[in-house]
């Protein structure tokens, strides 16, 4: 097959991708480089799994080795190829290994009590910013939201009255949107935060559900240069050489603590996690598994799980 036909081909595959509700702007750049790379090669006939893994090798200014997993990995998208060319070869898929991503920092239960009682004493006085800011962190722990998706939400978002209440996440990464049921307590902490904001007449300045004091949504790289100093000043930090707390360790703490919840409670965790991807909007479950390795409590029940099956198969 000649190069000038796997175009129209690269084109079909983006496609529907694009009719299933994908983003496909950094695939198609890619995919498209990857196609350059082959033209140039002088390749001719299949698609050849070792073209695959050279391009996805071949360093540049702009990119390292940190990247070639996830290059490869687009290239093996191409299996769509094989509808039209039987041929086609597929590199498998750990030829490379991806970079180690690092064990996140979990907030204790203390330190979020301890957080969310200091954003109360938070300034300027009778102004909506410490209820502003305990109801940000308070919905980043019970809920595992991203940040971005909890200072986007609107009001018309927050379903406080539904049954059950829930939040609108809409258009967010991976351009998915999906509902968030919220437990009791977490939908009563919002009703407050909503009282507040409208005794003190921040409702009318934005439809944003979280006000910032300028009147409109909180500002995200603003919100991560606050939420570092504060912490400096509860002295909340890592050890040395270890992950840094972050705004996104909210998330991280909540979906641990959701599996050690079911491990403990002896449910069937496997069958389970797909349900926790879609609530925290992964784009696969293999995200979500990854959190079993964030702590030890995990890790040993996951051992212990295996060590069951193991004897129960009879195995040596």
């Amino acid at each position: 097959m000649s190069e000038n036909l796997w175009r129209p081909c690269l084109e079909s595959y983006l496609a529907v991708r694009e009719a299933m509700g994908h983003s496909v702007r950094a695939e198609r750049k890619l995919l498209g480089e990857f196609l350059d790379f082959v033209d140039q090669k002088g390749g001719a006939g299949p698609i050849r799994a070792e073209w695959a893994l050279d391009w996805a090798c071949m360093l540049s200014p702009r990119r390292g080795v940190g990247g070639q997993a996830g290059r490869l990995s687009v290239v093996r998208n191409l299996t769509y190829l094989r509808a039209f060319i039987a041929e086609t070869e597929v590199p498998h898929h750990g030829l490379l290994r991806g970079p180690n991503r690092r064990k996140p920092y979990l907030f204790s239960a203390d330190e979020i009590r301890c957080m969310l009682a200091a954003t109360m004493e938070l300034g300027p006085r009778n102004s909506l910013r410490p209820h502003t800011y305990n109801a940000l962190l308070g919905l980043l722990a019970s809920t595992g939201l991203r940040v971005g998706e909890a200072i986007r939400l609107a009001v018309a978002d927050v379903q406080l009255t539904a049954a059950p209440p829930h939040l609108i996440i809409r258009e967010t990464k991976f351009a998915k949107s999906r509902l968030v049921p919220l437990h009791a307590t977490t939908a009563e902490h919002l009703r407050r935060y909503g009282v507040h904001k409208q005794r003190l007449g921040y409702d009318a300045l934005s439809d944003a559900w979280l006000i910032s004091e300028q009147g409109g949504p909180l500002l995200y790289s603003s919100l991560w240069i606050w939420f570092a100093r504060f912490l400096r000043r509860l002295n909340i930090r890592s050890a040395e050489g270890k992950r840094r707390p972050s705004l996104h360790s909210f998330r991280h703490g909540f979906a641990v603590e959701r599996l050690k919840a079911w491990q403990e409670a002896g449910a069937n965790v496997q069958a389970l996690v797909p349900h926790l991807a879609v609530y925290l909007g992964h784009v696969s479950p293999r995200e979500t598994y990854w959190y079993l390795s964030a702590s030890p409590e995990l890790l040993n029940a996951a051992a212990r799980s295996f060590e069951t099956f193991t004897q129960s198969k009879g195995a040596p």
